[in-house]
């Protein structure tokens, strides 16, 4: 597993590399230690549950081959209104250690569900595939699609904007671990594969035939408002570097029994990212 961490020099302002592991459980312990870098292990699946019924027809593909079949299968899907959304993220990324709160994604913390609004202080739904990279807004559709609709402070939300995702940047203040310059974001290392993998699975979704653009990776960082998000080999490094986790998995059972109905393959099937791209 490869265990990068970044921080930075208090002497210099200059950002820096320790190394830590980067997928870890909600109680496990972050001890720093130096060590030369190790390569990721490969992605492997979390589940089979689902490979002899909602994923039958995907199974033994690769290629344009799987990401067609896989198109196919999620597109299958129950919508959500906008303003429905704002309920459904108080279950989906509901605090497992306190009911009342949710966990907001890049910062991390945990907040409470009352909290959700527009002020300072308050937690909103950040789309994680920047709704201006597809001109979608928050039309029912990819504007609303829980699958990568996630809450963050408001304040940590308008600095991510719509930037392109990759390794880099300055410290932002108030969330830990999270970096920025002036047209990419890096999010917290035990979230990273969480980005990837809610990326990839908006572009197999997406694929223009819906009266939606379709949406696609690439390895730029200046999409602007292009139907295209980046960097894709940044992305394919932080699937296999941050696998799912149990709070991911969970939250991929609640969209799927509860609201969608459908699935983001990549979260029971990581390998898939690389059988694709």
């Amino acid at each position: 597993m490869s265990v990068t961490q970044t921080g930075t020099s208090r002497q210099t302002g200059t950002r820096i590399r320790a190394w830590k592991p980067l997928a870890l459980t909600a109680a496990a312990v972050l001890i720093g230690v130096t060590l030369p870098t190790a390569a990721a292990s490969p992605a492997v699946a979390t589940t089979d549950a689902y490979d002899d019924t909602y994923y039958q027809d995907a199974i033994g593909k690769t290629g344009p081959a799987l990401k067609d079949s896989l198109h196919t299968i999620i597109s299958d899907q129950t919508k959500v209104s906008y303003s429905a959304v704002w309920n459904a993220l108080k279950a989906t990324d509901q605090d497992p250690n306190n009911s009342n709160n949710v966990i907001l994604l890049y910062s991390g913390t945990s907040r409470s569900k009352s909290l959700n609004g527009g002020d300072t202080g308050d937690w909103n739904r950040e789309h994680v595939w920047a709704k201006s990279h597809g001109d979608f807004g928050t039309s029912t559709g990819p504007g609303t699609d829980l699958h990568h609709l996630r809450p963050e402070d408001v304040r940590i939300n308008s600095i991510r904007g719509n930037k392109d995702f990759d390794n880099g940047g300055s410290a932002v203040s108030g969330a830990s671990g999270n970096f920025t310059d002036s047209n990419s974001f890096e999010p917290r290392d035990s979230v990273k594969g969480d980005v990837a993998r809610m990326i990839l699975y908006m572009a197999v979704r997406y694929e223009g035939d819906d009266s939606w653009a379709d949406l696609e990776p690439n390895d730029s960082v200046t999409n602007g408002t292009s139907p295209y998000h980046g960097r894709l080999s940044v992305l394919k490094q932080w699937n296999d570097e941050d696998p799912p986790s149990a709070f991911e998995e969970n939250r991929n059972e609640i969209i799927y029994d509860t609201y969608q109905h459908n699935r983001n393959p990549f979260i029971d099937h990581p390998e898939w990212v690389e059988a694709i791209w």
